[in-house]
């Protein structure tokens, strides 16, 4: 019986150093692209890709991602009363009625693996997606999410998907870097990981970003692998471990990657999400042309 994938993980007890002071009291997962949180850019991906079940793994200081996604009495109370029925309902949409917000806490902060692996009680033997919010993943109009599009990767494949982009190769040291072997069109079959290679070491400049679908069978090696780079777990380590027993795709998928985990990826995106944003967009552009004009 082909199992869906229904459950989402989003570890976000990080502590978003590299933006602080903004992050000093408040979740970086919280920091607004034009007018929604990158976190609910995640979860909006997810929930577009019929997942229903969504599982943050926080830490201490993260109490406003619980309270974004929990309901606002008084504030709804108060914007009923003064008529306002468009703010109503943009506050009321930020979860949809048939999604569930499980929170499970971090209590240290042991790596990305570690943080998946304090899901396994919900998971439990099912395939899930992990996203992580730092990336944010735009399409065109009317084209399915970046998760959508791995949902349907591994409905075809029965495996493990992780999306991946090709970076500069003195960009390795970043990320997990894949090697593999042709598969299809978009895909291609993972035969080896590494976490954050040296440029003249890694294997590929086929970076894994924030986006996976993976096998329940990773508990399993993410409770076995010892300690990786940094002394934490590392997610790539526990996929590279199930490698040995299942095979496992890098997806190219159809999209945008912003690291918002950056300044300059934060505000990449902020300007290209304004450009789009019905509200702002015309009187943006406007702003940029003669800004743009001005400057020379």
């Amino acid at each position: 019986m082909l199992k869906k994938v229904r459950k989402a993980v989003f570890p976000v007890a990080g502590m978003g150093t590299r933006f602080l002071p903004a992050t000093k009291a408040s979740a970086k997962e919280m920091m607004s692209v034009v007018d929604k949180p990158l976190i609910q850019y995640a979860v909006e991906e997810a929930v577009a890709a019929g997942i229903t079940e969504m599982i943050f793994i926080t830490g201490r200081h993260k109490r406003a991602i619980e309270d974004h996604f929990d309901k606002a009495y008084e504030l709804e109370n108060e914007l009923e009363a003064k008529g306002k029925t468009a703010l109503l309902e943009i506050v009321r949409s930020v979860v949809p009625k048939n999604v569930n917000c499980i929170y499970i806490r971090q209590n240290e902060p042991l790596g990305l693996g570690h943080a998946v692996l304090c899901a396994e009680p919900v998971v439990n033997d099912e395939p899930f997606a992990v996203l992580l919010a730092d990336d944010l993943m735009d399409v065109a109009a009317g084209k399915p999410s970046v998760m959508q599009q791995m949902v349907d990767v591994y409905d075809l494949e029965q495996a493990s998907v992780l999306a991946v982009q090709t970076v500069p190769r003195e960009e390795t040291k970043s990320y997990g870097i894949v090697s593999t072997q042709p598969w299809n069109a978009n895909s291609e079959r993972i035969i080896g990981m590494v976490e954050k290679p040296k440029p003249e070491e890694a294997p590929s400049n086929l970076a894994v970003v924030g986006r996976y679908v993976l096998s329940p069978r990773v508990f399993h090696h993410l409770k076995n692998i010892p300690p990786g780079s940094g002394g934490e777990i590392q997610l790539t380590d526990g996929i590279a471990a199930l490698l040995a027993e299942q095979p496992a795709f890098a997806f190219k998928f159809d999209g945008v990657r912003y690291d918002c985990g950056s300044k300059i990826g934060f505000l990449k995106a902020t300007v290209d999400l304004a450009l789009k944003h019905p509200e702002v967009a015309a009187e943006f552009q406007q702003f940029l042309t003669q800004r743009a004009a001005s400057s020379h």
